[in-house]
């Protein structure tokens, strides 16, 4: 742990996706000083990872932070459950393992917005960067990299039925959802390695352990940061031992993900003058758009009741197979334990007049009446699911500070189902899901349809059955937007606009949301904020 005014070269707030990239790749020469803090403990918990352990730990208070949304007015007023990591390697410790990076037009848009050297061309090197490919190096791939990429390490059946389904529902056959494009069915890759979670903390931090020049102080919770003027030379955070200071020398970088890096920014003076003044916090810099631009994926689901005892519901049902499982894991790394539970999915246009898809369909080896904050319970019998996921919605929302107290939640707001277009979407997936379960492929499994029921018939039906079962993708991005103008955060080089030695690095900095999961885009984003810290230097 850190002592009382250390001074670093560099300070970085958060192990998760993006932070561990940073912390790992400032400290790789040996000539910096660098702090890594992190709220959350160290990554020992066991099922963190194996790789469906997830499951476990979707609601422990010890590694998760277990937010929870405002009433949603679009959605019966109902909150929503947000799982996020606090722990070494955050959320990417605690995800699916899914690695997806969205497509090319969607980082090229990011360039339209103003936000210079962020395009396909200039962020493809740091995907390739920090990627080791399992099936070896090309145009679009990379190995050698700290971050493991493998494909699915146990067949199921039902996955490749469902997989022949899509296709036999009209859609092509994907065999790299990162490859010239993204459009089709197929399997996913993962995060996994030697059928183990690999997290950024153990890709980043795990070749890091023997650097004298990196310290990692975890239960550290980042309170404020500290200015000198408007310069930020420090953070306060606080461990049992009680409030601590250390000073960065040259920059402090914030990774707190979407949720926690605009509470920090908030909590010291940076952001929305009003809101700040109404908590007696001093405003150091009124900075608009700080918690504002709030974005997510959106979805509700479907679930498919089955003739064989062949979903992971059946291990949930039973100590017996779950103790097989068990055994079957620890003997060979084999079996169920040794991947997620979501292995296929399919990318498709709700509308063939768009030039990308805008729906994401996963299918899970598993099916449940509800994910909420009390946990995932599966149904008594063998089901699976399928989820259309609305990747470009257009709702906006927000994360705001309540009080001037770190350890007090922010209230956080997503909007979903804002727009017509959000509903035409998320509807073309539902009746799309329902087609897919119809086909040949999977007709000698599914028994019936148990959620929502063949009693939901019309848009109406499916739209409001999405009001009382649709739920955000944990997904959340751009609260602190990257770009030009009053309502920007961070400029292109992820600088904090008026703050000199502060920089922003994970997801929050998005000005709009990727299409696809957002845990490779957050470690891209990670290592290219290094490599321009360490360009920057002076």
């Amino acid at each position: 742990m850190a002592t009382d005014d250390d001074t670093y070269d560099y300070i970085v707030t958060g192990a998760g996706s993006a932070g561990c990239a940073v912390a790992g790749r400032l400290s790789q020469s040996g000539k910096y000083r660098v702090l890594l803090l992190e709220a959350g403990p160290r990554d020992t918990n066991p099922w963190i990872h194996v790789p469906l352990g997830y499951t476990k730990i979707y609601t422990n208070p010890n590694v998760n932070w277990m937010f929870e949304t405002e009433p949603e007015p679009n959605l019966n007023n109902r909150t929503l459950y947000q799982p996020r990591g606090k722990v070494l390697g955050g959320t990417s410790s605690i995800n699916g393992t899914v690695y997806m990076r969205g497509t090319a037009a969607d980082y090229n848009d990011w360039r339209q917005r103003g936000c210079e050297g962020w395009d396909w061309d200039n962020v493809l090197p740091y995907f390739k960067k920090a990627q080791n490919q399992e099936r070896g190096a090309s145009e679009l791939h990379g190995t050698g990299g700290p971050l493991h990429v493998n494909d699915i390490p146990h067949e199921w059946p039902l996955a490749k039925a469902f997989i022949e389904a899509a296709m036999q529902a009209g859609i092509p056959y994907n065999a790299d959802f990162n490859g010239p494009q993204q459009e089709g069915a197929g399997y996913y890759q993962f995060t996994v390695n030697n059928r183990r979670r690999w997290s950024s903390a153990r890709a980043y931090l795990g070749p890091a352990k023997s650097r004298t020049n990196l310290t990692i102080s975890t239960e550290s919770h980042a309170q404020r940061l500290i200015f000198e003027g408007t310069r930020a030379v420090g953070v306060e955070y606080r461990t049992r031992q009680g409030l601590h200071t250390a000073r960065a020398a040259k920059e402090i970088v914030v990774s707190g993900g979407t949720f926690g890096s605009p509470q920090l920014l908030q909590l010291s003076g940076l952001g929305p003058a009003q809101l700040l003044r109404g908590l007696n916090i001093d405003v150091v810099r009124d900075i608009a758009g700080v918690g504002e631009n709030l974005q997510d994926h959106f979805n509700s689901y479907l679930a498919f009741r089955v003739n064989q005892p062949i979903t992971l519901n059946d291990i949930g049902n039973s100590a017996i197979r779950q103790v097989l499982a068990g055994i079957r894991y620890a003997y060979n790394r084999s079996g169920p334990l040794s991947g997620t539970g979501i292995y296929a999915g399919a990318f498709v246009r709700s509308d063939l007049r768009l030039e990308n898809p805008d729906l994401q369909i996963n299918m899970s080896m598993w099916s449940t009446e509800s994910r909420s904050i009390d946990g995932i319970v599966p149904h008594p019998f063998p089901a699976f699911t399928l989820s259309p996921v609305h990747l470009r919605p257009e709702g906006r929302g927000f994360v705001r500070i309540k009080s001037s107290n770190a350890n007090d939640q922010p209230a956080i707001r997503f909007d979903q189902l804002h727009t017509a277009y959000d509903k035409a979407a998320i509807l073309y997936g539902l009746y799309l899901c329902r087609q897919i379960a119809a086909q040949p492929a999977l007709a000698p499994y599914v028994v019936e349809e148990v959620l929502p029921g063949p009693q939901v018939q019309s848009d109406e039906d499916w739209i409001e059955d999405t009001r009382q079962r649709g739920v955000a993708n944990f997904h959340p991005v751009g609260t602190c937007r990257m770009g030009h103008g009053p309502d920007a955060v961070v400029d292109p080089r992820l600088r904090v606009h008026g703050i000199p030695g502060l920089r922003v690095a994970d997801a929050s900095i998005m000005p709009s949301i990727i299409a696809g999961n957002t845990n490779a885009p957050s470690i891209m984003i990670g290592e290219k904020c290094a490599a321009m810290m360490l360009e920057d230097v002076t």
